[in-house]
């Protein structure tokens, strides 16, 4: 949280729309996970945007990726860590605020 008389400091990991989606499609995924298939379709991504954006949650400790093989295919699994739950909640308490403040002001 933010310190009194200071704004939200909202995790600029997560303000990213790209890392948003996939952090909010983990949270409400069964057992948190999810395969990296599932999510370039389910939100839209390409396989290399979605890499690279993944690549940069894991590199924040909010998602953990683990590769295999399922029928001599490659498969990758990413899962939300506890950390990644816990910045989520965070990020969005300070969206919270910064609405209630502005529907405060009407």
């Amino acid at each position: 949280m933010s310190k009194p008389g200071q704004g939200p400091r909202l995790d600029k990991v997560i303000h990213e729309r790209s890392r948003l989606m996939i952090l909010t499609y983990l949270a409400s995924a069964d057992n948190l996970r999810a395969a990296f298939t599932e999510l370039r379709d389910q939100l839209g991504f390409t396989a290399g945007n979605l890499s690279i954006q993944l690549k940069n949650l894991e590199d924040a400790g909010f998602v953990q990726i683990e590769k295999s093989f399922v029928d001599n295919k490659p498969f990758t699994d990413v899962a939300l860590t506890k950390a990644g739950e816990a910045a989520l909640q965070t990020y969005l308490d300070e969206m919270e605020q910064l609405i209630m403040a502005l529907k405060n002001r009407s």
